[in-house]
């Protein structure tokens, strides 16, 4: 493993009963990912390399590693899994156990807080190194907090001036810490906790409205809300977005069938090309591809090939979406605009979308316009079909 100064401990083994999941929490979806994706590509963005720990229930460990490696990508060997125990304090503790040798600083971050901003993690880790403390981030509480008795009785308001209430990550001196697991001999309710409990200062710094734990079902949508608003990760407020352009041409053909954003339109002129000369689809792919710096259609499928010769616009499109997301690349959406004197779109253009959509696997949206008899698609000799892509690094 690389070596590391720092080490993140993500607890992920919870059930997630209050959800009211099917499964542990940190595998729910949202937005596409599952928690736990959401909650790495914060640490995979802090500043400093750091080892990361996944502490996953037993019976999830295949499916957390292949979660935690599709965020972790290049840096996958920073990456350990191991499988938790029957309480928080015991799943910590197994990440504890897995520590690098070089690791000085731990950060304990519960998965369920899949939206914390890495400006979050690394002013944690600033703040250890800075005290040598305990650090926790926490909001002050905003609510009114009354003390009751057993019956429910109000017996006092309580000053909420010096309250606040704490996030993760937590961080803390590696050896502090490791020391205070060993000679814990009571379950406490977060690492700072137990951490204070052996003895030793606990600090704060502030949190992160962002920060918050998904535990109930209006969480989760409070979540899928975020997660849609961001385009699926938040990093800091820093998304690795790539967009692209592609441009087709072809000449009507009036020997040869249309086939126009993957469908065939009966009664028109079709394209000239060595494939089906759908010029939509042609579009869509160099988007994608100009998008994830894979090159163009032309160079990926080339005129040599016979197998391409003659071959549908979806042939292509689904060797596209192959090479970008096996590229590590999600696809977020595609418009095209096609400017054409014919055939008109608009009887067809839901169709299209939907058709496209399928076959992209992510919105395609298709609008169309005329030249005003300019040029050649004003004379009605051809068509052009212009695409946008957006993708996401995942």
């Amino acid at each position: 493993m690389p070596s590391a100064a720092i080490a993140v401990i993500i607890v992920a083994a919870g059930s997630g009963s209050r959800l009211g999941a099917t499964e542990p929490k940190a595998f729910v979806s949202v937005g596409g990912r599952t928690i736990l994706e959401h909650a790495l590509g914060s640490v995979f963005a802090m500043a400093e390399p750091v080892q990361v720990v996944v502490v996953a229930p037993a019976a999830k460990l295949d499916d957390a590693r292949r979660s935690s490696l599709t965020v972790a990508g290049a840096a996958s060997g920073y990456l350990t899994v191991v499988p938790g125990g029957d309480t928080r304090q015991q799943s910590v503790a197994a990440g504890l156990a897995v520590l690098g040798d070089d690791v000085e600083t731990v950060l304990v971050h519960d998965s369920a807080r899949a939206f914390t901003p890495v400006s979050q993690l690394d002013a944690v880790v600033a703040e250890v190194r800075r005290t040598g403390a305990g650090v926790v981030p926490g909001l002050p509480v905003a609510d009114t907090i009354k003390r009751i008795d057993w019956t429910g009785a109000v017996e006092q308001t309580v000053d909420r001036a010096p309250l606040v209430a704490v996030q993760t990550p937590q961080g803390f001196p590696r050896a502090e810490l490791v020391a205070a697991y060993a000679s814990a001999t009571t379950d406490y309710t977060d690492d700072a906790a137990l951490f204070a409990a052996a003895g030793h200062p606990v600090t704060t710094i502030d949190g992160d409205s962002l920060a918050f734990k998904i535990t109930t079902p209006w969480d989760l949508r409070r979540a899928e809300v975020i997660a849609a608003e961001n385009g699926g990760v938040v990093a800091g407020g820093a998304l690795d977005l790539r967009t692209g352009v592609g441009i087709d041409v072809h000449a009507f053909d009036v020997e040869s069938p249309l086939w126009l954003g993957g469908l065939y339109w009966p009664d028109e002129p079709g394209l000239a090309g060595h494939s089906d000369g759908d010029a939509v689809s042609h579009a869509v792919c160099d988007s994608l591809l100009s998008a994830a710096g894979l090159g163009d259609i032309g160079g990926r499928f080339g005129v040599s090939e016979a197998r391409f010769r003659n071959a549908h616009g979806d042939v292509f499109l689904d060797e596209t979406v192959k090479l970008v997301t096996g590229s590590g690349f999600s696809i977020l959406n595609v418009a095209v605009q096609v400017i054409a004197a014919h055939p008109k779109l608009s009887s067809r253009r839901t169709e299209i979308e939907a058709h496209l959509t399928r076959a992209v696997g992510a919105p395609v949206s298709v609008s169309a316009t005329t030249s005003d008899g300019l040029g050649f698609t004003g004379r009605a000799e051809g068509l052009t079909a212009v695409a946008t892509a957006l993708l996401q690094r995942v």
